[in-house]
């Protein structure tokens, strides 16, 4: 299992928390719980309620929607983060390809977070920002 110090050293690499301060990953990197997961585990299914986040630590994990692949989330990447900031059904089944870590961020943890720390929400939102741009920019908008 990983020590906070060491939650705070992954975080610093993960894309949706590249704005957020390092000494602010250390109250992120409180709210998180490490999960270990054998092959063939559904974390969610699609039309599940959203209420974490989760972050690959270890392996991959398949993310599909009606039987088909949409993407593997691999070390470092991040998936379920609409549910931190939506009510929305899940989209996408996630489920363990090989056994594998994961950290959760549970929605009413991370909400109370962000209620507390101005500078975390600064730099999720630009982050979301940028993806948003980024996502225009694909699609010619």
């Amino acid at each position: 299992m990983l020590a906070t110090i060491e939650k705070v050293i992954f975080l610093q690499e993960v894309d949706i928390f590249k704005y957020t301060a390092t000494e602010d990953l250390a109250y992120i990197a409180a709210i998180t719980d490490e999960v270990e997961l054998k092959a063939d585990k559904t974390i969610f299914k699609e039309g599940d309620f959203p209420d974490a986040m989760y972050i690959v630590i270890g392996d991959k994990i398949r993310l599909s929607r009606d039987e088909h692949e949409v993407m593997k989330a691999r070390h470092k990447d991040v998936f379920g983060t609409w549910a931190l900031f939506d009510d929305e059904a899940r989209v996408v089944t996630a489920v363990v390809i090989k056994d594998s870590r994961i950290l959760r961020i549970y929605r009413e943890d991370f909400i109370e977070l962000l209620a507390d720390n101005v500078r975390i929400t600064q730099g999720i939102l630009k982050t979301m920002v940028k993806r948003l741009h980024s996502l225009m920019a694909r699609v010619g908008l």
